[in-house]
């Protein structure tokens, strides 16, 4: 796993063990130690309020296979995927794509605990859903006593016997009347205390956070592979396109992996 960009006296840096990244990664052992160190320095946010989005594109742009991230993925793209999720207070998705990837709770071992020291061992999941149109019945929405409860963020259109299913066991906030707009749900999650928030898509709400000028930064990896088909693009935007201009902090490559932060300017 090198670093290529900002460079280290010139020169390409590894991040952790030299060479490409071998899974399964061990926890405790001191290159995975080393390695997640490595990579949560080079992923370091402000203090404050800080809304980052993590996303995987083929080269040619799709953002999806058989209409699942997977089919893009690799051993760098996962192990930024946990680390991440280990640095955020809250991961918040759109229904679609709590839909679409089978989204359930967070568990312990998809985190590395070195990174969320004074905080609950995994982040809770904040799902933006109108209708709550979710499967009351998904682990996401019935919860694990031992877990962070789900955090739905709805409007007051959602069906009153949805919302009282959902509110068993998971906490449901009424964040607007028609739609929950961008701004909406992030101040709902900032007044519950949350600063770190990781946007894990869909396209919509990536689109709504830009529009709003609310999104700070986009880590988007690039899989060395075409896809080719027809499908959704990582960010869309309805109505008059907002041109954000964002700044290139870090480059990191793995086995033809590109690992890109952008921050806006």
């Amino acid at each position: 796993m090198r670093q290529i960009f900002p460079s280290k006296n010139g020169d390409e840096a590894y991040i952790g063990p030299p060479g490409p990244l071998t899974e399964p990664l061990v926890a405790g052992e001191p290159g995975t130690t080393d390695l997640i160190a490595g990579v949560a320095a080079c992923y370091a946010c402000p203090d404050g309020l800080w809304v980052r989005a993590n996303m995987v594109t083929s080269l040619d742009g799709a953002i999806a296979v058989d209409g699942r991230s997977g089919g893009l993925s690799g051993a760098a793209d996962r192990l930024l995927f946990h680390v991440l999720r280990s640095m955020a207070d809250v991961v918040l998705v759109g229904a679609g794509t709590a839909r679409a990837e089978r989204y359930g709770l967070a568990k312990p071992g998809s985190t590395w605990p070195q990174l969320r020291q004074g905080r609950p061992g995994t982040p809770p999941i904040a799902v933006v859903t109108r209708g709550i149109s979710l499967d009351l019945n998904s682990q996401l929405i019935r919860g694990d006593d031992s877990l962070p409860r789900t955090i739905v963020l709805t409007t007051s259109q959602a069906p009153a016997d949805r919302v009282a299913a959902a509110s068993k066991t998971a906490q449901v906030i009424v964040a607007g009347d028609d739609d929950v707009s961008a701004k909406a749900a992030i101040d709902a999650l900032a007044g519950l205390g949350y600063r770190r928030i990781l946007v894990e898509g869909g396209p919509t709400l990536l689109g709504q956070l830009v529009s709003a000028s609310l999104l700070d930064e986009l880590c988007a990896t690039i899989s060395p592979l075409i896809a080719g088909g027809r499908g959704p693009r990582m960010i869309v935007q309805h109505g008059p396109a907002k041109v954000t201009d964002m700044t290139l902090v870090t480059l990191i490559e793995d086995s033809g992996f590109l690992l890109s932060r952008y921050v806006r300017r």
